[in-house]
């Protein structure tokens, strides 16, 4: 690290994002303006350079993209850019992204052919969200998308995949090739170490297609049998051949359950309605393994959520989690959403 950038001064930073009107989320905002500054002191190679600025510039853009729409739930929907207008799995995903769109849902895809595509003509103009990649052998966004204010065209696809997995609630996935498996397994790696909230992961075929199929037989005969998984990750997708199924599973999986927050090494879940005594106990016996120390209990709004005003409306459980039950967390939200 170059030693010069202390001389800038803390004191520096925080009188130029005063004269710059910073006044929201301040300390955040300064940690950001010394790192940025201290990458540029480092005098790295031109293209590490070029590489982070891109990346700011394009989170950048999608961030002010999806502003707009961030109280509106959505659903991501992976799937082939190749999959042609005549294939029984576009007109499939046509249907799941109609179906998620009436039910006031928007969709998110990347923006090109194929599924993607079809999953726009279903959801409509209006209830999608493109967020294309830049490729030397595609034209770009698909017609429905290309023109509208809801769609960023990015360079890297790491941005791009962050920005398709950040702002959705549930996730749709078709089947697909490389790009496909790639965008469905890190998000498998997100939910299953916690890097990712719980989500409904819907894995879409159509009848008498095994492609999902297939590749839960890879997991469990590869991954399970081998130790590299846990048999309770596979809990943490849904397979299914039916768009009624899959869109009853990603609306079940909030039919109680709203949210959940990390504070300290609290675990705080948001519900609609709070369990009862008899459901407490219920949920205390069925997933104690889950808790470090103490027990599962009914909580008030914890300090930060109040400073934050996040979702104060809501009642809370929390338990002090144990990190390495993000798939069986999944089995307890599924408890949780009965108790309606």
């Amino acid at each position: 690290m170059n030693a010069s950038l202390p001389n800038i001064g803390e004191q520096r930073i925080a009188e130029l994002l005063r004269d710059l009107g910073v006044s929201k989320d301040f300390r955040i905002s300064e940690a950001f303006v010394s790192e940025v500054l201290g990458l540029i002191t480092d005098e790295p190679h031109p293209l590490d350079l070029k590489i982070a600025s891109a990346a700011v510039t394009e989170m950048r853009d999608a961030f002010a993209m999806f502003a707009p729409y961030r109280g509106i739930p959505k659903v991501s929907i992976f799937g082939s850019a190749r999959t042609k207008p005549d294939d029984p799995l576009y007109a499939q995903t046509r249907r799941v992204a109609r179906q998620l769109a009436d039910a006031g849902w928007m969709v998110v895809t990347g923006a090109g052919p194929g599924i993607m595509e079809a999953g726009m003509e279903g959801a409509g103009v209006e209830r999608s969200i493109g967020v294309s990649i830049r490729l030397p052998f595609e034209a770009g966004a698909n017609s429905i998308i290309a023109d509208d204010n809801k769609h960023v065209s990015m360079k890297y696809f790491f941005t791009r995949k962050l920005m398709l997995v950040k702002e959705s609630a549930a996730f749709i996935c078709l089947p697909g090739g490389f790009g496909t498996l790639d965008e469905t397994f890190e998000l498998l790696t997100l939910t299953q170490t916690g890097k990712g909230i719980p989500v409904p992961i819907v894995f879409l075929d159509t009848p008498g297609d095994m492609y999902w199929e297939g590749v839960h037989d890879f997991v469990q005969q590869h991954l399970v049998r081998r130790g590299l998984v846990s048999g309770t990750d596979t809990a943490l997708y849904r397979i299914t051949d039916s768009s009624d199924d899959a869109v009853q599973e990603i609306t079940r999986f909030y039919a109680n359950y709203h949210s959940v927050r990390s504070v300290g090494n609290d675990l705080i879940i948001r519900l609609r309605q709070a369990p009862t005594d008899e459901q407490l106990s219920e949920l205390n016996n069925r997933f104690a393994h889950l808790v470090k120390s103490g027990d599962i209990h009914r909580t008030e709004p914890y300090s930060i959520e109040r400073r934050h005003e996040d979702h104060l409306e809501l009642d809370r459980i929390a338990l002090e989690f144990d990190r390495h039950g993000y798939a069986e967390l999944r089995a307890m939200i599924d408890v949780l959403n009965t108790y309606v």
